[in-house]
């Protein structure tokens, strides 16, 4: 079944999206070990962040100011990670879109979103469109609405050299993915690499160092990355955070609910707060965790509906996909102007 117009999913769709650019700078920040970029999407005018200590030594300062001077009336940056996990295409779909809005005033299906718009001129807004074209460009499937959830699976987590599937969380049991590796799945780049569990002391990748660089140097108020799974979407708790953090990502979270459910989207409600990290093993220090100690923003994963056929998913549709994405954004920029980060020495 041919796929809508507006579904831009492909690394070459990304191409073009970003050849088009003219209101944004573009720079690549990393190429991947397949010899493939990535871009970064620069809208809005960078602050002068006077920094002179790292986010860490900062804090150790008792003031995160002389890492990054945030005065009063700062408009807010915002970072957009797309999908390091190379199959989690919804969330190119929608970026491209976003970038497409940004440049002419709608989405690909041509609908205005004027609030997102509003929104959008008030803040600086960095876009990586997808942070694993390696993995993307090994995965043949460019939408997985109506497919199984074993599909997605497949492509995503890919399988022993015997055929069996890895599955989640078995494709976590090797990092990096080299071995017994039948397909190696878009989760990782063509080195095996998940940048979601990197050595964030030593980074394999470049492309996680890329993203680090760019959070250190532009020092975000709010960071969402950008995943996909087979359930209802939703941003993730994060764990290894202050408390002050997870407050914030979990009004976020509430907010954000609020709006799907009114749109009558799918949406599963914010997990209560816990203190500290619960469970053993503990839940895992990873990329969302990592890069808030390197710029102190408020950052999360957000979880979008791939639209697969099994009970019990969410069927959704690829234009229910699109909508979905374009409210995260909508909502996630409304609420870093209305929770402005002020740091000031």
């Amino acid at each position: 079944m041919p796929l809508p117009e507006f579904w831009k999913s492909k690394l070459s769709d990304v191409q073009d999206c970003v050849g088009k650019i003219r209101r944004a700078s573009v720079e690549t920040i990393a190429t991947s070990p397949g010899g493939r970029e990535l871009f970064l999407v620069s809208y809005g005018q960078r602050r002068d962040l006077q920094t002179q200590a790292t986010y860490s030594s900062a804090c150790g300062a008792g003031n995160p100011a002389w890492y990054a001077h945030k005065p009063a009336g700062t408009a807010p940056t915002v970072m957009l990670l797309g999908p390091v996990h190379g199959h989690e295409v919804e969330n190119i779909v929608g970026l491209v879109n976003l970038i497409h809005l940004a440049e002419t005033g709608r989405d690909h299906r041509g609908r205005e979103w004027p609030k997102l718009a509003e929104s959008f001129e008030k803040c600086r807004v960095l876009i990586i469109p997808c942070a694993n074209p390696d993995g993307r460009a090994r995965c043949k499937l460019d939408s997985f609405v109506g497919e199984t959830h074993d599909t997605m699976a497949h492509w995503g987590q890919g399988s022993r050299a015997d055929g069996s599937d890895y599955g989640w969380p078995g494709v976590k049991t090797r990092m990096p993915m080299v071995g017994d590796v039948g397909l190696l799945g878009a989760y990782h780049n063509d080195e095996g690499v998940n940048v979601m569990h990197d050595d964030f002391c030593a980074p394999m990748a470049g492309e996680t160092r890329a993203v680090f660089d760019v959070a250190r140097a532009e020092a975000p108020d709010y960071i969402a990355m950008l995943h996909s799974h087979g359930g209802e979407p939703r941003p993730l708790p994060v764990s290894y955070v202050p408390r002050a953090i997870k407050q914030k990502v979990y009004d976020f979270c509430e907010q954000l609910a609020s709006r799907y459910e009114a749109e009558q989207l799918p949406f599963r409600p914010p997990d209560e707060l816990t203190e500290g990290v619960v469970g053993e093993p503990p839940t895992s220090l990873n990329l969302t965790s990592a890069v808030h100690h390197v710029c102190g923003a408020a950052t999360f994963t957000f979880e979008c509906s791939h639209g697969v056929s099994d009970e019990p998913y969410p069927h959704v549709t690829h234009e229910q996909i699109l909508d979905i994405q374009l409210i995260l954004y909508e909502e996630l920029l409304n609420f870093a102007l209305a929770n402005p980060v002020v740091w000031e020495r």
